[in-house]
């Protein structure tokens, strides 16, 4: 949770710098509870100016960039600065490539005309809740899960899981953060960490979207 006099720190990682421009603009409009520390061109520009001493709390990332992508991106990230919060700003509407992108652990996916009002909600839900899921997002995942694109291995059924772990997983599908789901299910933050991990281990799942859609294909939540 943002304090007073606490400043969300933001990173732009986009070839078009006319349109890094206007995004930097459009969240200088938002107030000064928001920062834009740098900006870089593509990933490979990234890697040469991010450090442990100036990691954003989010980045704001394109997909479609010369030298590194999106993709690449997030995937380095993951492994050199895994507790950045990638929110990704394009203009890639398709339903493989955003769900490819949340099954790499993105927390949010906004196209670029996005309002400032969403821009806000969006930031703020992020930086507080871990996601954010609009009506899009949910739309193109759930036509994936319609298709089988998925592509989870089978075996595991709802069997396969005790009551804490199936509770859990629908919990997860909502939108309250982990410390709140352990309130929940009156648990330690750290008994629901546990959880989660062994959730990935099991389920070969890397992220909370990953085990959302686990559980919405397998029916272990109904939407």
């Amino acid at each position: 949770m943002l304090h007073q006099n606490q400043t969300i720190k933001l990173a732009l990682v986009d070839d078009h710098k006319l349109f890094r421009r206007g995004l930097k603009s459009l969240i200088d409009m938002l107030g000064p509870q928001y920062t834009v520390i740098f900006e870089a061109d593509n990933g490979k520009d990234l890697q040469t100016k991010l450090t442990p001493e100036n990691a954003p709390d989010i980045l704001l990332l394109d997909i479609n960039m010369p030298e590194m992508d999106g993709f690449s991106t997030v995937k380095w990230l993951n492994v050199h600065y895994p507790l950045i919060k990638t929110l990704v700003v394009s203009m890639i509407e398709k339903e493989e490539t955003v769900v490819n992108m949340l099954k790499l652990g993105i927390k949010g996916y906004l196209c670029k005309d996005v309002e400032p009002k969403e821009l806000s909600e969006a930031l703020h839900s992020v930086y507080n809740k871990g996601f954010y899921y609009t009506d899009f997002i949910t739309g193109k995942l759930l036509y994936s899960i319609q298709q089988d694109g998925e592509g989870y291995s089978g075996g595991l059924t709802s069997a396969s899981f005790n009551d804490r772990e199936r509770e859990f997983l629908k919990l997860v599908c909502s939108e309250l953060t982990y410390n709140d789901i352990a309130v929940k299910m009156s648990l330690s933050p750290k008994t629901i960490d546990g959880y989660r991990n062994a959730l990935f281990e099991k389920l070969n799942i890397k992220s909370r979207v990953g085990l959302a859609l686990y559980a919405v294909k397998h029916g272990l939540v109904q939407l």
